[in-house]
């Protein structure tokens, strides 16, 4: 089974605001795009996606992410900017659907920088058998990683408290064993340091690295 991943991403100026305890307001973006060009890179490697979609606005990340093999779609300019990643999901979702209306399709983040390709196709594989699934997040309380069989909708509801959001959509939750790179998500430092020590591609190890002093 072959999938379609739609890659929601924000104005990298606006990205990661709460790494704001670990990196300065002038790196965040940079460390931003990383991650993103980290997970699209992973994600293109892995034998189960046929193809990324990413939706942005960000001239940048579009060019960066465009030249790894991702299509670049910009935001729905009629959605309401309050309803954030979901409206970018619903509609990098219908360019899917328009596409490859017999595709099964899943929204990932863009901030998994030790996204490991094995480890994604072993979450697909699971999520295969149901109509809509969901991983949750290392935290256990957001999600990384949201799928819709053909002909179902994704109706994702990421944001505070996803998992449970998820779940009371209809979802059904994973739990495979060894994919603790597709749920390290990161929006901390705390974060960051967990996917550091997992072993984040090269974009973002070469980021880090200018960033993370041996006692932070």
């Amino acid at each position: 089974m072959q999938w379609t991943l739609v890659v929601p991403l924000k104005p990298l100026a606006r990205a990661k605001s709460r790494l704001a305890d670990t990196v300065g307001d002038g790196v965040r973006p940079g460390l931003a795009l990383a991650f993103a060009q980290d997970t699209v890179a992973a994600a293109l490697a892995c034998g189960a996606v046929r193809g990324v979609v990413v939706v942005t606005d960000d001239p940048l990340a579009g060019r960066e992410l465009a030249a790894l093999g991702a299509r670049i779609a910009p935001d729905d300019p009629q959605a309401d900017p309050a309803d954030g990643l979901n409206a970018a999901l619903r509609h990098g979702a219908a360019l899917v659907r328009a596409a490859h209306p017999q595709s099964p399709m899943a929204a990932l983040n863009a901030d998994l920088p030790a996204l490991r390709p094995e480890e994604l196709a072993r979450v697909l594989d699971a999520a295969a058998e149901f109509p809509r699934a969901f991983l949750p997040d290392a935290a256990e309380i957001g999600t990384t990683l949201l799928t819709a069989a053909p002909g179902r909708a994704l109706r994702p509801a990421f944001g505070p408290d996803s998992r449970l959001r998820h779940r009371r959509s209809g979802a059904t939750e994973l739990t495979p064993d060894k994919v603790d790179s597709v749920r390290q998500d990161v929006d901390t430092g705390d974060d960051l340091r967990a996917a550091l020590a997992l072993g984040v591609g090269p974009r973002t190890a070469a980021a880090a690295a200018r960033l993370l002093t041996p006692g932070q």
